[in-house]
């Protein structure tokens, strides 16, 4: 039996898994081909609807995608990948219970995505929080309406305004999205839950280390989305930098400091650092080294644009953790990490493997760049599609429009749909779900004879 692994569940593992078993649906019911799929979740996350899960406009639910559910014909193991040893082709992975199991392989998929890529700022571990999983987004809508009863409850005038100023430090897609619909949620709750609080007493600050934000669809959208957010109240500090923030205290480069409960910390990303423990070729910022046919190559150093190195066997990469040539004009000589990349890549790889097991020529991935959509809020939006400029209502639609398409299975699409038609024609689902990072804590005191709930201290996070 050939057994293909596929190593991470993101865009590109999903779509590529997806892929495969229906390519290869006989030789599977036949027992001659195994597609696995290893993920330490039993879920994908469609990370473009993290911020409308952050804030209300989406079931956090409907955000991800369970693995069981779509890939049907693909065999699922839910742990961590320890090892992946390509020249003895095997992998150890350690289950979330239990001893850890050795898989062996013929072939490899290796698409296990990126992870936030942390600086060395000071309390930046304990007081700020990412912004690239489901787990992520629920804990940061409920720590932002806990900041709102925060504020609504205390006398304290330093505790209130530490607790409605919000950062966001990384002015790309996912911190200027995050803020945005963050923002118009705040707002909306605080109007018509929250009489004692006045939506001028909130500060939100951007801080972005370049001269620009959302260099995604051009500096003449990102001016637009700049001039957008400034109106409604947000600090956009450009070419500046978060110091430190111990304590909840931020000082930025530019001399201001303040103190803030809410630090969001989208300032880029890196591969994931299991890379690490493989014996696979690795480039110099730890992706794993790709040629256009998205096989594994070792790297060719007199010609890195093209880079058609000598193939590794039964090795393949793509999405976020891969360094893989960008054909086209685009000024950077590799693909950016991005999921408009992921899922033209994914299909590709596919047909590749496919192509493989056949003795067929491989395909090479060439693009054409379509442009960008991004939402700032409801009814907002700024795109940049087929050398169109577009902003507002129809830049707003066009940028669900176009996930509502790429996210798997029509009943995923009508549960979503039904929530984006509920929330336009009620309000936004703001519920606050802080008991879940409690678990089983409250039973615990109980049992013991203890409160069940601790008292959280002025300067606690």
């Amino acid at each position: 039996m050939k057994r293909i692994v596929v190593i991470g569940a993101g865009h590109v593992g999903l779509y590529v898994a997806e892929r495969l078993g229906k390519k290869f649906k006989s030789e599977i019911k036949k027992g001659h081909v195994e597609v696995m799929v290893i993920d330490r979740n039993q879920h994908m996350t469609y990370q473009p609807l993290l911020p409308e899960a952050a804030a209300g406009s989406l079931s956090p639910r409907h955000a991800i995608i369970p693995l069981r559910s779509v890939l049907k014909n693909c065999t699922i193991v839910t742990a961590e990948v320890v090892n992946v040893q390509h020249s003895d082709k095997t992998i150890t992975v350690q289950p979330a219970t239990g001893p850890s199991r050795e898989i062996e392989y013929d072939d490899i998929v290796v698409a296990p995505g990126a992870v936030s890529r942390p600086l060395p700022v000071p309390g930046l571990a304990e007081n700020a929080i990412g912004f690239k999983s489901i787990g992520e987004a629920i804990w940061l809508r409920s720590h932002v309406l806990t900041r709102l009863d925060v504020a609504a409850s205390t006398d304290d005038p330093d505790v209130r305004k530490a607790a409605l100023r919000f950062v966001t430090v990384g002015g790309g897609f996912a911190g200027c999205e995050a803020m945005a619909e963050l923002q118009d949620a705040v707002h909306a709750i605080i109007k018509k839950r929250y009489p004692d609080l006045d939506k001028n007493e909130l500060e939100w600050y951007l801080i972005e280390a370049t001269g620009r934000i959302m260099p995604e669809v051009g500096p003449q959208m990102g001016a637009y989305a700049a001039r957008q957010l400034t109106k409604r109240g947000v600090d956009i500090r450009l070419e500046t930098v978060m110091k430190s923030c111990e304590n909840g205290h931020v000082v930025l480069a530019d001399g201001d400091e303040f103190d803030c409960d809410t630090i969001i910390w989208t300032a880029g990303v890196m591969p994931t650092p299991m890379l690490k423990d493989t014996d696979l070729p690795l480039g110099p910022k730890g992706h794993v080294i790709g040629n256009t046919r998205l096989q594994v190559v070792e790297e060719d150093p007199e010609n890195p644009k093209e880079n058609f190195g000598k193939p590794v066997e039964g090795a393949w990469t793509a999405g976020d953790c891969a360094q893989i040539p960008d054909t086209t004009d685009f000024p950077l000589p590799y693909c950016t990490p991005s999921a408009q990349h992921a899922v033209r890549q994914a299909p590709i790889l596919a047909d590749n493997i496919y192509a493989a097991y056949l003795n067929s020529e491989l395909k090479a991935y060439e693009h054409k760049y379509i442009g960008s959509v991004a939402g700032l809020g409801l009814y907002k939006g700024v795109a940049h599609v087929y050398g169109m400029k577009v902003k507002g209502f129809m830049a707003w639609m066009m940028h669900r429009g176009y996930h509502l398409m790429k996210v798997p299975g029509i009943g995923r699409r009508s549960r979503i749909l039904i929530d984006w038609l509920v929330t336009s024609l009620s309000s936004r689902e703001m519920a606050q779900l802080s008991e879940i990072e409690e678990g089983r804590r409250p039973f615990e005191a109980i049992a013991q004879g203890e409160k069940p709930y601790r008292t959280v201290k002025s300067g606690d996070q």
